[in-house]
């Protein structure tokens, strides 16, 4: 059974910083994509970062692109998003994913919800402005 725990929201006034982590188990982490997406309220999820398996690759949405970065400690199975210079638009809850069919490609980093099977709990992040 896969399984995602993500942890490390908070509150914090804007201009600071986070560190989110998803810790996995139950599957191949090590030859896995894994993703960040973000829901704020009465909105739809959305996309925020994904990596590679081999983190070779990610990609960002261009509303964090320089301000946020994903990695992964394969040996932890466990990915990151670090976030800085947050933003109050930045509040919303946060998930990780993982299960992509194609999660073993290199280089292959999924921006859709759809493309992921499985999912956190997710972790309240509140920025104040």
């Amino acid at each position: 059974q896969v399984q995602l725990v993500e942890s490390g929201g908070g509150l914090v006034q804007a201009g600071g910083s986070l560190r989110l982590s998803c810790a996995a188990s139950g599957h191949t982490f090590s030859r896995s994509a894994m993703g960040w997406f973000r829901q704020a309220p009465g909105l739809e999820r959305e996309f925020v970062a994904s990596v590679d398996w081999s983190a070779s690759a990610s990609a960002y949405a261009d509303s964090v692109r320089g301000r946020f970065t994903i990695s992964r400690d394969n040996a932890k199975t466990t990915v990151y998003l670090q976030m800085n210079s947050l933003k109050a638009e930045d509040t919303a809850v946060y998930y990780c994913a993982t299960g992509s069919q194609r999660g073993s490609t290199l280089y292959y980093t999924p921006k859709l919800s759809s493309e992921y099977v499985y999912w956190g709990q997710g972790t309240q992040v509140t920025v104040s402005s």
